[in-house]
């Protein structure tokens, strides 16, 4: 019976998903209509009578509108550059374990290995985990990409306050000459100020977005220097110069410490690899641990073993990864 639940489970899941395309609403609210505004640039003219949208996800949206959770998944999927709304990302979420037990029973036909019980159990438990790391992961990528360029960014806001610039045209400067995702962080900026959002609040809502430490000292300087007074071109030069420093030590720091880092992954992904082959080679094998007896508090002694090699190596990676977690 095990294929037709998973087949019943795929075509409801399509089902629901036809079902919302086919029933669709359009609008929003006029807080929901300006983040777009601030976050896309705007929309085109026929936007209001051609946007439609899946009813599924506005009444989603309209269940979790005004949650915690809403607000900080709609801040990660900002900080990841993912153009989704909390909704879309939660029904992405559900649908991923369907997807991948789908995907596992299908490759189950090439390898026998796959349609096994426990494989399939495997397989649902890393789509579920997927969708949140494929949004770690982008985030990741997308702040250190912003960490790079930021000392050129700063660097390039004094020389324009030196040229008689004001602050706001050296933002609308680094718009122009700069790379993503500085120039699309810093023309929501903009965009922002052009809505009515004065200068502090709109670089709150960047750090906010941001989450990086050295945007976190560059915002503080501009906050104090905007109430206290003082050359801004000076303080970001100061701030360049130690932002530079602390990218240099890092790159020393990482390499230094490359040796550990990746014995630590090869440590803990070792065994769990020889163990995916030999259950894809020879099932028989891997499946003599599911026996009884032996066994203990009621579960096969093969499985009691595996948990706790699990649970041995999680441990050996995180004090590999606490140990070569040097801060700066």
């Amino acid at each position: 019976m095990l294929p037709f639940i998973i087949a019943g489970i795929a075509a409801l899941a399509v089902l629901i998903i036809a079902v919302g395309i086919s029933m669709t609403g359009g609008g929003g609210a006029v807080a929901s209509r300006l983040e777009r505004y601030a976050s896309a640039g705007g929309m085109d003219d026929d936007a209001p009578e051609g946007e439609r949208e899946s009813a599924l996800v506005t009444g989603l949206s309209r269940a979790i509108e005004g949650q915690d959770f809403s607000t900080r998944l709609s801040t990660e999927l900002a900080r990841a550059d993912l153009k989704l709304r909390p909704a879309e990302f939660l029904i992405f979420w559900a649908i991923s374990p369907v997807l991948f037990v789908a995907g596992f029973f299908v490759l189950g036909f090439i390898f026998q290995g796959l349609q096994n019980p426990i494989a399939l159990a495997g397989a649902a438990v890393l789509g579920l985990y997927f969708p949140r790391f494929y949004l770690k992961r982008r985030q990741g990528k997308r702040l250190q990409a912003f960490k790079d360029q930021l000392p050129d960014t700063i660097t390039l806001l004094a020389n324009s306050l030196r040229a008689g610039s004001s602050f706001l045209q050296g933002i609308e400067l680094v718009t122009r000459e700069g790379q993503p995702p500085i120039k699309d962080e810093f023309e929501r900026v903009v965009r922002e100020m052009s809505l009515g959002m004065a200068l502090q609040p709109a670089l709150n809502n960047l750090s906010r977005r941001v989450a990086s430490e050295d945007l976190e000292l560059m915002v503080t300087a501009i906050n104090i220097q905007s109430q206290v007074g003082g050359n801004l071109a000076t303080i970001l030069d100061s701030i360049a110069f130690t932002i530079r420093e602390r990218i240099r030590i890092q790159g020393e720091i990482q390499t230094l410490t490359a040796m550990q880092r990746y014995s630590g992954y090869v440590i803990t992904l070792l065994p769990v690899g020889l163990a995916g082959i030999l259950f894809l080679i020879s099932p028989s094998y891997i499946s003599a641990m599911l026996n009884k007896p032996p066994e203990l508090f009621g579960l096969p002694m093969g499985v009691v073993f595996f948990i706790i090699g699990l649970i041995s190596m999680g441990i050996g990676y995180l004090l590999i990864r606490r140990i070569v977690d040097i801060k700066v």
